[in-house]
């Protein structure tokens, strides 16, 4: 694996690329595991390496969208909008667990903790609904970037949040027309969103919209 210097980039952000990812196959059969940091960097990609991920869209009981601006210390895609919270399940048993993406749902429980301040108890797994996936590849710039297959959960539940400055620049909850202007200001380079984000909105997410009491009142049976 390239050697890269990380002396320039945030303390804290750089513990976090010794995290152990799932590698996987385009099929999302698990093949094994590197760290956080191989996994996103761009050489590595460019050879294929490609990993697990989730991507959470929490919703108030009012169907407002729970969104984020990443902090500028996170080392790929920082200062952008995205939804609530956008991470990797990690190599060990807990979240390894693949029966009904429990393993999945288990680290976004984690990491909603970790970045939003939200309490477990408050988002428990099955309170998390696995939607479907997605597979995408994206450089944040020329050495950092995501290459995963990305599972798109969604929660509707009023929460406690109290974001890690080190993880989010700024919060905000979102109608439907709220999120259409701020993807629309996107566009027109007004403002910067993620890559995975711009994919799930202008692919699914207003779809998803229209049915959300349905689809989060099944919780994880839909």
């Amino acid at each position: 694996m390239p050697e890269i210097n990380t002396d320039n980039l945030d303390e804290q952000q750089v513990q976090l690329l010794a995290e152990m990812c799932i590698l996987i196959d385009e099929n999302d059969n698990k093949i094994g595991s590197e760290t956080k940091k191989n996994c996103h960097l761009n050489e590595n990609i460019d050879k294929g390496l490609l990993h697990r991920a989730f991507s959470v869209f929490l919703f108030n009981t009012e169907n407002k969208l729970l969104l984020q601006q990443r902090s500028d210390a996170k080392i790929t895609f920082p200062g952008c909008f995205t939804n609530t919270c956008c991470s990797h399940p990690l190599s060990n048993p807990l979240e390894l667990e693949e029966n009904n993406a429990i393993g999945v749902r288990r680290a976004a429980q984690r990491r909603l903790q970790a970045e939003l301040g939200i309490p477990m108890e408050q988002v428990p797994p099955e309170e998390i609904s696995y939607l479907t996936r997605i597979h995408y590849k994206a450089q944040s710039d020329g050495i950092w970037g995501e290459h995963e297959i990305d599972y798109i959960l969604f929660v509707r539940k009023n929460v406690t949040v109290e974001p890690d400055p080190n993880e989010i620049k700024t919060h905000c909850y979102v109608t439907k027309d709220e999120l259409k202007d701020l993807l629309k200001k996107s566009a027109d380079g007004e403002i910067k969103i993620t890559p995975w984000f711009k994919i799930i909105a202008e692919s699914f997410l207003f779809k998803c919209l229209r049915f959300l009491d349905h689809l989060t009142s099944k919780q994880n049976k839909i």
